[in-house]
């Protein structure tokens, strides 16, 4: 296999992260326009940011990495793209809450296909030893995308009207879906069909994958902690989805500034954090032979103090973007060590739908939960007259999400030490 392959593959699916994070995010970074021109409340924002769109993209996701692990990855992929595109194109249509919500549904079943589909297709290419690099890598998406959701809504935002943002980018998405209908499938996958035959999809194919993933979750101490941190730590990254309008309404900027400078500062540090947290990972294991999960634990305890102040400080000039970026950081050092860990722990044969599950278990749980629950809280707050309701309610979930520490530190234990 040619090595420029391999990384023009890593370069392109980091692209259609990218678009799938700008799709994902692009209803919060537009929060302060929306909510007020459909008259949503905290509560319905909150479902469509939350359960709307993450209870199909988890329930699906586990489906679609059982699927993938037995057809055609590229054409996948594609599908995958052309559906969540269709839906955010009908987004920019929207008139009230119904109408942003059914959209929401099936963009969430069209991105569930992508990362399952993705990260098996490139273990393919790519030695288990660079996987951290990989996923650090293609998790650059995470910071790209949301930052280019701030510029779009701080800068077109303003010229094009939100309604029109949505509709480009729902065409864009379609133009790399048809690109991605053409990439061919691994060699690897080749052997695999020519070995055991056309990898024919039927109910009891799926329940053959389901059963060895309950087999693989139930042997494997390490994967459950990592799973079960993946979820604690999602109470918090769910409950900043209200963070541009804690940033207006508690912090007191202007909504087009703040999302320019939020998208400034987020780049830089997102993706520096991510891969930070992809190539220390690599390091870290070789190293020192415990797991990545190990490595997540003490950059978390490092950086935690400094998020809390913060959500805390009333400074809002160098110190608060100082703190900002810190935020960015250590947000963008999550992904590459805890997706690579999944898939080091996963079969051979299971990879797509293992990290389905854990895909499934920490946005279900996770980001379901904090999502939907942090804007009950944020009306409830409001209601009762108390002041900063989104700094209140943000530091409550950040409190939460701490149980992750103990269980990141003990998933990481070398092996021996588990058993």
């Amino acid at each position: 296999m040619n090595s420029r392959y391999k990384y023009l593959i890593l370069f392109y699916l980091t692209t259609l992260n990218v678009l799938s994070f700008v799709d994902r995010q692009l209803l919060a970074s537009f929060s302060n326009f929306i909510v007020p021109d459909l008259g949503l409340t905290n509560t319905e924002y909150g479902i469509l940011t939350g359960l709307a769109f993450i209870i199909f993209y988890s329930v699906m996701g586990v489906i679609m990495g059982a699927i993938a692990d037995r057809v055609h990855r590229p054409k996948f992929m594609a599908i995958g793209v052309a559906l969540w595109s269709l839906l955010t194109a009908a987004t920019g249509m929207a008139k009230n809450f119904w109408m942003l919500f059914l959209p929401r549904i099936f963009i969430g079943v069209g991105e569930s296909i992508l990362t399952p589909t993705a990260i098996s297709y490139m273990s393919d290419y790519f030695p288990k030893k660079n996987m951290g690099f990989v996923a650090g890598f293609y998790y650059i998406a995470v910071p790209l995308g949301v930052a280019l959701s701030f510029f779009i809504a701080g800068y077109l935002g303003p010229l094009w009207g939100w309604r029109n943002c949505f509709y480009a980018l729902g065409v864009i998405g379609l133009i790399l879906a048809f690109i991605t209908y053409f990439f061919k499938e691994s060699d690897k996958r080749q052997e695999m069909i020519l070995n055991e035959g056309k990898l024919n999809i039927n109910i009891d194919v799926l329940k053959e994958s389901l059963s060895e993933l309950r087999a693989t979750i139930k042997s494997n101490l390490s994967l459950r902690l990592t799973i079960y941190a993946g979820i604690a730590v999602n109470f918090v990254l769910g409950a900043t989805v209200f963070d541009q309008l804690w940033l207006v309404n508690d912090k007191g900027f202007d909504r087009s500034e703040i999302l320019l400078i939020s998208g400034s500062i987020g780049l830089p540090a997102g993706i520096l954090g991510t891969l930070f947290g992809g190539l220390g990972s690599d390091y870290y294991v070789r190293k020192t032979g415990n797991g990545r999960q190990l490595f997540l634990f003490w950059c978390l305890l490092i950086f935690t103090p400094f998020i809390l102040l913060y959500r805390l400080t009333e400074d809002t000039g160098t110190l608060f973007f100082v703190l900002m970026f810190l935020g960015f950081f250590q947000w963008g050092t999550i992904y590459g060590p805890t997706t690579s860990a999944v898939q080091e722990m996963a079969p051979e044969k299971h990879k797509a739908v293992v990290l389905a599950y854990y895909i499934f278990m920490v946005n279900f749980i996770g980001l379901g939960f904090s999502t939907t629950s942090a804007g009950i809280m944020i009306d409830a707050l409001i209601a009762r007259g108390i002041e900063n309701p989104y700094s209140v309610t943000i530091i409550t979930f950040q409190a939460l999400a701490a149980i992750c520490l103990p269980l990141y530190y003990f998933a990481g234990k070398k092996r021996h030490e588990l058993s």
